[in-house]
């Protein structure tokens, strides 16, 4: 991995960013909040902290809590009705993006939350559906819940590093910078250029000890690329 320096050199010539949604770009964990709207809350919160610190595999507890939550579809779209995810975006977050895609930076949401929510706060911040990697659930035509696509790579340990790696070969970009809070995010680099982690909503002890440029809001990185224009 990257030191410090060569971290804010690497970001400061970014041709692509990958962002963690929940907790990064979100100020919140959706599925904690799709627990609490389905009256699961506490139960699935314990279940996200561990898959959070890396202390069990991702897929385990995306399994765990989705079972235990079991939410039919009408449920789901009523938790996006009242508790729209573009409403809680990470101050700065959105200034962040409109810079880095006016620097002409890709800039890509990788995560192990749910597309029908993440695709809510893609639009707010103008990045195409195409670019979103997330987890997507399944629903049997009476609209009870029927698990979620395990062939989406982003719901077990491994995924965001595939995820990274795939879109470096396509695309070819020589300077990839992989942000979040949390250890299925530090593990992406490599074959990500750089990683930074992410400590404005939630900070991880592992993560930020095991980051070489570890920062607590938006702004910093924003600072870090008015300062290299």
């Amino acid at each position: 991995m990257a030191t410090m320096e060569e971290t804010k050199d690497i970001w400061r010539k970014a041709d692509a960013v990958c962002f963690d949604v929940d907790s990064t770009v979100s100020t919140e964990e959706a599925i904690d909040e799709l627990a609490a709207h389905c009256g699961v809350g506490q139960e699935v919160a314990q279940w996200t902290k561990k898959a959070m610190d890396g202390s069990i595999t991702y897929k385990e507890t995306l399994e765990a809590r989705m079972t235990i939550i079991h939410p039919t579809m009408d449920q789901v779209k009523a938790f996006i009705d009242d508790h729209p995810p573009a409403k809680y975006l990470t101050p700065g977050v959105t200034e962040l993006i409109q810079l880095l895609h006016a620097r002409g930076t890709a800039v890509y949401l990788v995560t192990g939350g749910f597309f029908c929510t993440v695709v809510e706060l893609a639009k707010a911040l103008q990045i195409p559906e195409e670019n979103i990697f997330a987890n997507r659930m399944k629903f049997y035509y009476s609209g009870d819940f029927a698990g979620f696509c395990e062939e989406q790579p982003t719901c077990e340990a491994g995924g965001k590093p595939k995820v990274v790696g795939s879109l470096k070969q396509k695309h070819g970009y020589q300077n990839l910078v992989m942000i979040g809070d949390g250890a299925t995010d530090l593990e992406a680099c490599p074959p990500a250029d750089a990683f930074i982690g992410f400590g404005g909503n939630k900070i991880r002890p592992k993560v930020q000890e095991c980051a070489q440029w570890f920062v607590s809001s938006f702004q910093e990185l924003i600072n870090a690329l008015n300062e290299s224009s």
